[in-house]
């Protein structure tokens, strides 16, 4: 069975482009591309990657689909496209033939209105991917997810996956909130949780392996095996902990779970979602 990492980034840096990097996070005010990341995945057993979008371009898209035809191991995109656009159908064909997009994302952990994703024209765009088959990854703070809630329950058919477990505040160790909000999402069969995210999420350079049990053991009591996935959010995550760390948290955590429990959360849940 492979082993997938079903979350990274690549970029060409740019303090424009990229001006969410603040100086606190000045580790990543560089070029981010697979040549730095290939020597790391072989080091840790990983087979391939799910390359995730981090601006909201279709230009992106073009940049991602050039760096998975030149390299393999790049399993899957998930990239961005406008789902509010009254063209959405003909946006989403053009790219119904680009194997590698397997789905898309877009920031709404940003949008000042909470509940953009009810938004009709956006419910639009949500509606028009299953004509597709394309999956839909939601980047959202605990506070969204009853939002999400209600855009998962309207439709059933649709894949969705929770990123980064919904950005918990494991720094200030609080999750009743949203854990009794994650419970009631992953009630609904077709939305998974991406284990990711988390050491940012958590006090940067000075977290124990011990922090992030609580929430692992809510996602995991909440989704079952079937519907989590290991991603390592490289290289945002190099902010708070190197690569080998991210993985050592999830490899530890898990290490007493059975061999093909491991292999579905490392590997064959992201192949199931994405359609590796």
């Amino acid at each position: 069975m492979q082993r997938i990492d079903a979350h990274v980034h690549f970029w060409d840096y740019d303090p424009v482009r990229n001006s969410w990097i603040t100086d606190e996070m000045a580790v990543l005010k560089k070029d981010f591309l697979p040549a730095d990341i290939q020597p790391l995945l072989e080091e840790n057993s990983m087979d391939g990657c799910v390359l995730v979008q981090v601006n909201q371009s279709e230009t992106e898209n073009n940049f991602f689909l050039k760096l998975a035809s030149e390299n393999q191991f790049i399993k899957a995109i998930v990239g961005w496209v406008d789902l509010s656009a009254a063209n959405i159908s003909e946006r989403l064909s053009s790219y119904k033939d680009s194997y590698r997009i397997s789905g898309f994302r877009h920031i709404l952990q940003d949008e000042k209105d909470r509940a953009f994703m009810l938004r009709p024209d956006f419910e639009r765009g949500i509606r028009a991917l299953a004509e597709f088959d394309f999956t839909y990854d939601l980047l959202i703070y605990p506070d969204q997810l009853p939002y999400a809630a209600g855009l998962i329950k309207s439709f059933p058919q649709q894949p969705f996956i929770i990123d980064h477990l919904a950005k918990p505040a494991i720094r200030d160790m609080e999750m009743a909130f949203w854990k009794e909000q994650l419970y009631n999402i992953s009630r609904m069969d077709n939305v998974y949780c991406k284990l990711s995210g988390m050491v940012t999420e958590a006090r940067w350079n000075n977290w124990t392996k011990e922090d992030f049990r609580p929430y692992l053991d809510v996602v995991v009591e909440s989704f079952g095996i079937d519907r989590i996935v290991f991603g390592s959010d490289w290289p945002v995550c190099l902010a708070a902990a190197s690569y080998e760390e991210v993985v050592g948290i999830m490899e530890d955590y898990f290490s007493s779970f059975s061999i093909l429990e491991q292999e579905k959360i490392f590997g064959s849940n992201a192949m199931t979602f994405y359609g590796l």
